[in-house]
């Protein structure tokens, strides 16, 4: 065997070892599993509340808002947005805005802007 044929040989070994390793390495557990996917709708939930949540606000007040001043989720079902004027330097025409979103209603569940309530859905469990 020429020294051309060994060296083809030993690269054909080092690719196959490095597929084998990386192959065996790549095993998940279910639990890594769930806490991804928990932690993607999570994610979603939120991106889907800053999107819809100062829309439905703009619409009902005419104020463009931006960063909330609270957030409460329970990092399954819901979670709510709250703008509170006298909170920031912002001048907005409410004293104070909250908007739930529920994943499992798909937007929002309720809307209230200045204890008068706006969006009112009702939610199924």
């Amino acid at each position: 065997m020429s020294n051309i044929q060994k060296l083809m040989i030993a690269v054909v070994g080092v690719f196959i070892t490095g597929f084998l390793l990386v192959g065996s390495n790549k095993e998940e557990s279910n639990e890594f599993k769930a806490n991804a996917a928990m932690v993607r709708a999570v994610a979603a939930m939120q991106t889907m509340a800053n999107q819809k949540c100062p829309a439905a606000v703009k619409k009902a007040t005419g104020d463009v808002v931006y960063f909330a001043t609270d957030t409460d989720t329970d990092k399954e079902t819901y979670v709510s947005l709250t703008w509170d004027a006298s909170k920031t330097q912002d001048k907005y025409s409410f004293k104070k805005a909250k908007c739930t979103l529920h994943l499992t209603l798909g937007g929002i569940s309720k809307l209230v802007i200045d204890g008068k309530t706006v969006i009112e859905k009702e939610v199924k469990y």
